[in-house]
């Protein structure tokens, strides 16, 4: 086939990208501004355009699909050159559900903890030698890329995203797939510039288990009330599909991580810190062995497994003096406390120093943060950082330090809206018997943890 993405460079596309050429397909690609690591994987794999944005002479009679990414607006001179022609379009999504309409598809859903899942169930799988096609948040140790496609491949394991599947598909992502097995983690409000209500995104969530595959398997967290509530509904008019409940093993911290008991006596030391990360274990357990992956399998399997990229990544660790420092994608407000709690029940005789930045369309709107209320209660020193820039950006009314302080309900919060000011305030953090936890989905404008040179002894 030959196949044009349109916003080559976003994290998802341009994996797409490489994943297609791979399989054999003549692949080109535009975008207006490309970044690392796009930029050098594309250019490697002889993907990266000549030159960087738009240009309609690109889009040809004798494309096959054209597939747009959520980057490009609807004024895209290559998308209105390839409607003109009338071209197949397709979001990535689209274009996904038709490259595995013949493979089984295990689809992972949720609010949180999507891509850890993920992750556990791949690399379940791969040590296991069951190569799938797949489709995942974060680049996984062992894997070239975030997506493959091969035609030999009978499952496909893909991250089912509840966001818009593109410019001029405002489906949710997750709506295409079909999943035969899928899992959904909990659900917990999130972005609010598609969803502006709370029973508005717990529809969607509805309108997926709809779209699960005659006798299928759906696995659910039967300790998050909202699913349940979700299950409960469409239990009544889905009878084929075999429901499977889990919840969070027991677990206790170890020097190295955690050790964690199954309900059927299974006991596994591992590289992995807090509840959250158990009840994903459990999750993806009860996952691959829906897909034929015996438990005893999965848990020789996952001793090794040290987490996904930017998941609880530890950036700098000095064991001499009891300090370490964390990276987490965490962003929404379940996640920050999910992750705090992790970082707090493991290391409970130092102190906690957390620093949150407000960086997705939801976190800077007024009229979601005071769902954060109470989301940094469990440490000790808690920080907040916004870009004023990024919320103007992003078209938001002005954002005042005050109302993000009241917001979230702590007395003591420090809100920061200036990168020197972060840079300094992260050089102040002790470096002897205390955690750093830095969480956010994007840079923090790029200020970085260095830790301050140690004097030299004689």
């Amino acid at each position: 086939m030959r196949i044009h993405l349109i916003a080559v460079g976003g994290s998802a596309m341009h994996n797409f990208a490489l994943a297609l050429a791979d399989a054999g397909h003549h692949v080109t690609g535009s975008d207006d501004q490309i970044f690392e690591p796009s930029r050098g994987r594309l250019q490697a794999a002889g993907l990266l355009p000549n030159t960087e944005g738009w240009d309609a002479a690109r889009i040809t009679p004798d494309l096959d699909v054209v597939i747009l990414g959520m980057h490009a607006r609807t004024d895209n001179p290559e998308l209105q050159r390839a409607q003109e022609l009338g071209l197949r379009i397709q979001s990535y999504p689209e274009f996904l559900r038709f490259a595995t309409e013949s493979k089984q598809r295990m689809v992972v859903a949720g609010s949180h903890g999507k891509t850890t899942v993920t992750s556990m169930i791949l690399h379940a799988l791969h040590k296991s030698g069951r190569k799938t096609d797949l489709m995942v948040g974060a680049q996984l140790e062992g894997f070239d890329r975030m997506v493959d496609l091969q035609a030999h491949h009978e499952w496909a394991v893909i991250e089912g995203d509840e966001y818009l599947s593109s410019p001029v598909d405002l489906r949710p992502k997750f709506l295409w797939y079909g999943p035969h097995v899928t899992v959904i983690t909990g659900i917990a409000w999130d972005h609010v510039n598609v969803f502006p209500t709370e029973e508005d995104y717990i529809c969607q969530f509805e309108a997926y288990l709809d779209t699960v595959q005659p006798k299928g398997v759906v696995i659910h967290c039967t300790e998050d009330d909202k699913l349940q509530h979700v299950v409960s509904r469409v239990k009544e008019r889905r009878p084929d599909i075999r429901w499977v409940g889990y919840h969070t093993p027991r677990h206790t911290p170890t020097s190295k991580g955690s050790a964690v008991t199954f309900d059927d006596g299974t006991a596994l030391d591992l590289a992995l810190l807090g509840a959250h990360n158990m009840q994903n274990l459990s999750a993806a357990r009860a996952c691959c062995q829906a897909m034929g992956l015996p438990t005893s399998e999965f848990d020789a399997n996952m001793v090794d497994f040290t987490g996904a990229s930017r998941r609880l990544e530890v950036i700098h660790d000095d064991a001499s003096r009891d300090f370490v420092a964390f990276r987490d994608f965490a962003h929404a407000p379940s996640k920050l406390k999910a992750t705090q709690a992790s970082v707090v029940g493991q290391f409970p005789s130092r102190e906690v120093t957390a620093v949150f930045e407000l960086h997705t369309f939801s976190s800077l709107n007024e009229t979601f943060i005071p769902q954060y209320k109470d989301a940094m209660n469990a440490v000790n020193h808690a920080i907040v950082y916004f870009d004023p820039d990024v919320v103007r950006h992003k078209r938001l009314p002005e954002l005042h330090a005050s109302f993000v302080k009241e917001a979230f309900g702590r007395e003591t919060l420090e809100v920061i809206t200036d990168t020197d000011a972060l840079a300094q305030r992260l050089a102040d953090v002790p470096t002897e018997n205390h955690v750093l936890l830095m969480m956010s989905s994007g840079r923090f404008g790029g200020v970085e943890f260095s830790p301050a040179p140690r004097p030299v002894t004689s």
